[in-house]
Parts: structure tokens; C-alpha cells; sequence
């Protein structure tokens, strides 16, 4: 069976490249080949990992994600991306520059002074709704990676600084 499910991202939010933009930005967003955002499936396969641990199901986790070094897991999830009407017009018009912006942030010490050095700039995504699949998943480990899905209320960098606030749903498709 396959779940979709959608990630609708209720602030900025930003799932890292690992790049940098030299001296304007320390870490940009995460983009496919047309510029556009996504959240890559092993990033939410880790999320729904640690999801279904804390749901305590040791036997899910071993079949749908492996033991390391021993097995690896039964089910696949895709890259969530935008859908694909939202796409093609975002590429027609060529919009993709509207979909990001640029916040910063320092170090304060304790006299309530800057820390030098300290600023930093990142790339994040403005609030869009995202799209993936789980695939291969049995009728039995689809409602605790159902609940575990719905169980994510942050994705990416500064989640616990306010970023990356989103709402999951899930579907059988």
C-alpha cells in the first residue's frame, strides 16, 4: 500500500543544502534542478523513525527502516515536492526567487552585546504545502507510521528556534 501525505509548512522553514553563498549567506535551502524546495525522503524517513521509537514499536522499526549493518528497511519514502500543478507554474512565470528569504541571527553575550563574529545569515523557504509518498507499506504498519507522520510538527534547521512549523496529513493513495 502507499501513503501520501502533505506537509503544509505553517512559517519558514529550511531543509539544508550544505552549501553556502560565500560572504552573503552561511546555509541555503535545499532545491531541485528547476530551483524549487524539497524535503528529501531519508529526511523524513529519519523524522518517522524517531517518531515511531517514541510510539515504542521495536518490531516496526526493524522492518520498515533495518537494523544497521544488518538489514535494511522495507519501505520507501519519496522526496516530499511541491505538487506538480504548482510547479509548472512557478517555472512558467519564473517565481522561483519569491519562494525564498533571508533572516539572521546572533550571539548575545551576558551584557546583552552582540559576539563578535557571531552573525549569521540562512536561506529559508516561505510557507508552501509539500507532497510525498511512503510506498510499500503493509496494512499493519500503516497506522503507526500513519500516527507517527502526523506525530511531526517541525522539519529542519532552528526547529526548536521557531522554524519549520508545519501540519501533516496522510492519505491511502
Amino acid at each position: 500500500m502507499t501513503l501520501k501525505y502533505e506537509i503544509n509548512f505553517l512559517d519558514y522553514w529550511h531543509v539544508g543544502s550544505g552549501l553556502s553563498a560565500g560572504a552573503k549567506l552561511d546555509a541555503l535551502v535545499l532545491k531541485d534542478n528547476n530551483k524549487l524546495p524539497f524535503v528529501g525522503g531519508k529526511t523524513i524517513k529519519g523524522l518517522v523513525r524517531e517518531m515511531v521509537e517514541l510510539l515504542d514499536d521495536d518490531a516496526l522499526v526493524d522492518v520498515c527502516f533495518g537494523t544497521e549493518g544488518v538489514s535494511m528497511g522495507s519501505v520507501y519514502f519519496s522526496n516530499a515536492t511541491l505538487s506538480n500543478a504548482a510547479s509548472e507554474q512557478i517555472i512558467a512565470h519564473a517565481l522561483q526567487g519569491n519562494l525564498y528569504d533571508e533572516i539572521a541571527s546572533t550571539a548575545i553575550n551576558a551584557q546583552g552585546m552582540a559576539v563578535k563574529g557571531s552573525l549569521r545569515e540562512i536561506e529559508v523557504t516561505v510557507p508552501v504545502t509539500l507532497i510525498g509518498t511512503v510506498e510499500d507499506v503493509s496494512e499493519e504498519q500503516s497506522k503507526n507510521i500513519t500516527q507517527a507522520l502526523m506525530m511531526i510538527k517541525r522539519i529542519g534547521l532552528n526547529r526548536n528556534r521557531g522554524l519549520g512549523r508545519c501540519q501533516i496529513t496522510v492519505e491511502v493513495a
